[in-house]
């Protein structure tokens, strides 16, 4: 019984960590971490600032926020809610999303990259 008690909890909690929609996605989002092939960088050595800032918009337009630099570009979340695919200058990025829960946001490229970012009311 404890079991599968413990077994129903796992997957609820799995379940709803990937659960969120485009719909909270809308805003101001602020990386706090990042790595590389499982090695953590420092923001503010790679960016050249620690303000790395990505803002979502309601009709699938993003903007990411380096320093003073802005960069425009279009989102899609998938219809599953497992990937984020970000398109800026052409190129689209596909990111999984790994977790997204209570304004934390923890997504994933090709198992080498790994961003953290947490929401911003601003």
């Amino acid at each position: 019984m404890k079991t599968t008690l413990l077994t129903l909890f796992l997957c609820v909690t799995c379940l709803t960590a990937k659960a969120q929609t485009a719909k909270e996605l809308i805003g101001k989002w602020q990386l706090v971490r990042y790595m590389h092939n499982g090695q953590e960088k420092d923001i503010k050595d790679f960016f050249k600032t620690d303000q790395v800032y990505q803002v979502f918009y309601e009709n699938g337009k993003f903007e990411s926020l380096i320093g003073d630099e802005v960069h425009k570009g279009k989102w899609k979340m998938s219809k599953d809610n497992q990937y984020l695919t970000l398109t800026s200058t052409l190129i689209p990025v596909k990111l999984h999303i790994d977790l997204f829960k209570d304004g934390k946001r923890i997504t994933s490229y090709e198992s080498i990259w790994t961003f953290e970012h947490k929401k911003i009311n601003d």
